[in-house]
């Protein structure tokens, strides 16, 4: 049975099982990163999985489409192994919301894009992967066995077909026990506030996850998700239109607690080849975010195996590694990639990406 409604831009909005299953489809890289992060930072996952659910259903309205709302993987990477501090992440995002929504507004989305080059970015991705594949070691090694156990419910998974879902599987076998440590959460609405989880802070590091995060978004959240938008739903969205959005997204949600959020052609592509069609699956997934933030409580979170939640990365960084070479043909677009990932998990990443696009413009001049 499904049924059906009218958006601001006149698209119909179906709330079905495929929307449902599409939902989920988007929520595979969402809330492992996120439970990733409020375990490991000061950030309040309540106020984050409501910054989640609010725009999920916002731009599933606004647009008609299943646009993904997603974390945005460069900053979220970084604060979950460390480099950056919760005060320094929500400043890289009030950052790149302002850089977002002005470079939107003034069309000049495809300028920077160009600027920066592609293998760059891959790179930058390439880079963001080791580092979360380097943390999700380090918790493995904390509980050996349960980690094994999830790696092998993850590896069955995937070989009968189920390997996107497979994440959700081993994310909900670890809310299952951190349930039967911590008991039944009690629902709680979360207290509004101004920048409940700390204020933000802007530092050398801040800025420099913010340059390689603007490289990230731009290719990805923007130009390839907007191309998606026509390839998939025959939709005509525009680049810049997606980059004032996700701009608005972050200056809106990042004070009241949330975190820098994106879109994602990853997270629209999973969407679509789970079955969504319509943003009903926006407002679906939205109200599923926004139930979750009444009982993630922190005792729960403190709950959660840490060992689960390195397999979790694990998953999550070998997708983004993945996802980093797909595109990439050339020796040297090959060397731009893994140089940028290698000097961004030895060094930092934003020295990674300014070498990077400097390398990348040499060998231009030379083609």
């Amino acid at each position: 049975m499904a049924y059906s409604f009218r958006s601001s831009t006149g698209s119909d909005l179906e709330f079905s099982a495929g929307e449902l299953t599409g939902a989920l489809g988007d929520s595979v890289t969402v809330l492992p990163l996120i439970v990733a992060l409020g375990a490991t930072t000061s950030v309040s996952l309540p106020h984050v999985l409501i910054g989640f659910g609010v725009f999920q259903i916002v731009w599933g309205l606004y647009y008609g489409l299943p646009l993904s709302v997603e974390p945005m993987k460069a900053l979220i990477g970084l604060a979950i192994v460390g480099t950056l501090s919760y005060a320094e992440l929500a400043a890289a995002g009030l950052v790149a919301g302002g850089v977002l929504l002005a470079v939107g507004h003034l069309g000049l989305v495809g300028r920077l894009q160009r600027v920066v080059g592609e293998p760059v970015i891959r790179g930058v991705q390439l880079a963001v992967g080791l580092l979360l594949l380097e943390a999700a070691v380090d918790l493995s090694l904390g509980n050996l066995p349960v980690a094994a156990g999830g790696l092998a419910v993850v590896g069955l998974l995937a070989i009968v077909g189920y390997r996107q879902a497979s994440v959700l599987v081993v994310l909900g076998l670890g809310g299952v026990a951190a349930v039967a440590t911590a008991g039944v959460p009690t629902p709680a609405i979360p207290e509004i506030g101004v920048f409940p989880a700390g204020s933000p802070s802007i530092t050398a590091a801040a800025l420099e996850g913010t340059v390689a995060q603007l490289g990230m978004t731009v290719g990805n959240a923007a130009i390839a998700t907007a191309l998606l938008c026509g390839d998939l739903y025959d939709r005509d969205v525009s680049a810049d239109d997606l980059s004032t959005s996700m701009g608005v997204t972050c200056l809106a949600a990042i004070p009241f607690g949330g975190v820098p959020m994106c879109h994602g052609s990853g997270g629209l592509a999973g969407k679509y080849a789970f079955g969504a069609r319509t943003g009903g699956a926006n407002v679906l997934l939205g109200i599923g975010y926004l139930a979750l933030a009444l009982v993630a409580t922190g005792a729960l979170l403190a709950a959660f195996p840490m060992a689960v939640l390195g397999v979790l990365l694990v998953v999550v960084a070998l997708e983004l590694a993945r996802a980093a070479f797909e595109p990439i043909t050339g020796r040297r677009a090959l060397a731009v990639v893994l140089g940028v990932g290698i000097i961004g998990l030895a060094v930092n990443v934003g020295v990674a990406f300014v070498l990077g696009t400097i390398a990348f413009w040499l060998l231009s001049q030379r083609s």
